[in-house]
Formats: structure tokens, C-alpha cells, sequence
């Protein structure tokens, strides 16, 4: 994560809540809808929509989020269907699916970890860009 300090304006704090929000449904999301990966990625979808029209800083952070829920949700939905395959259908328990499975742990640990940070230091009013999701973002979201 990199704290930018050259976003065009400093919000207001409508809009710092509103940009902090979409971390938080994302924590709310996470924590609801965890072993169905798909319901994470239709709340971001929604709050984006609901604020497809709000100023720069909240579709920004809006869609960084999105993007972030987006491949989150791949990941996640590759270690279930392999999961359920080893549990359910006998797929053969190998190193790879143990190391799959650690690392996408690892990456949603990560993940939530910075989406914490993010949803703190968005309320404040600073631009929290994700060192992958962040260029994205840039290039997704016009001013």
C-alpha cells in the first residue's frame, strides 16, 4: 500500500466516508458471504454502481476496492473448487493444492489486513493506493 500525497484535491469529509465505506462493506462482505466467493464481488459491484456518479475520490477508492474483490473472488473460487474436488470428488491431495491453499490464506490475510488500513486512512481523508490495484485503478477511473 502507498499513502499518494499528489491526488488532485483533499475531500471533504462526505466524501472520506463515503470512500471508507466501501473498505468497510468489503469487511462486511468478507465476513458474511466467506465461503461463497461470488457475494463479495456482487456487493462491491453494487456500491460501486450506487456511487458510479460521486465525486473522483470515492469511485476511485470505490473501484480499487472492486478490483481488489475481482481477483480476490478468482483466487478464492479456484481454492474452493479445487477444495471441494480433494474433499468431495477425490482429486488426489498433492503438494500443489497445500501450497495453493496457503497461499491464497496468505493473500486473503494480506488482503484483509490492508483493506483495514485502507478503510482507516480513507476516513481521514488520505488516498490509499494498493501497490497492485492501485495503477489499475488509476487507469480505469477518469477525473
Amino acid at each position: 500500500m502507498v499513502e499518494k500525497n499528489n491526488f488532485p484535491y483533499v475531500p471533504n469529509e462526505y466524501e472520506s466516508e463515503k470512500a471508507s465505506n466501501s473498505y468497510l462493506l468489503s469487511l462486511i462482505a468478507i465476513m458474511t458471504g466467506f465461503p461463497i466467493p461470488l457475494f463479495n464481488l456482487i456487493a462491491a459491484v453494487i456500491f460501486y454502481f450506487g456511487n458510479k456518479r460521486g465525486t473522483y475520490f470515492v469511485r476511485w477508492h470505490c473501484m480499487q476496492v472492486l478490483i481488489a474483490q475481482a481477483i480476490t473472488m478468482i483466487v478464492n473460487s479456484i481454492a474452493v473448487y479445487w477444495a471441494v474436488g480433494v474433499l468431495v470428488w477425490n482429486f488426489t491431495l498433492t503438494n500443489n493444492f497445500i501450497s495453493f491453499i496457503l497461499t491464497v490464506a496468505i493473500f486473503n490475510i494480506i488482503e484483509f489486513i490492508a483493506t483495514i488500513y485502507s478503510a482507516i486512512q480513507t476516513r481521514k481523508g488520505k488516498h490509499i493506493s494498493w501497490l497492485i490495484f492501485g495503477p489499475l485503478t488509476d487507469l480505469l477511473v477518469k477525473e
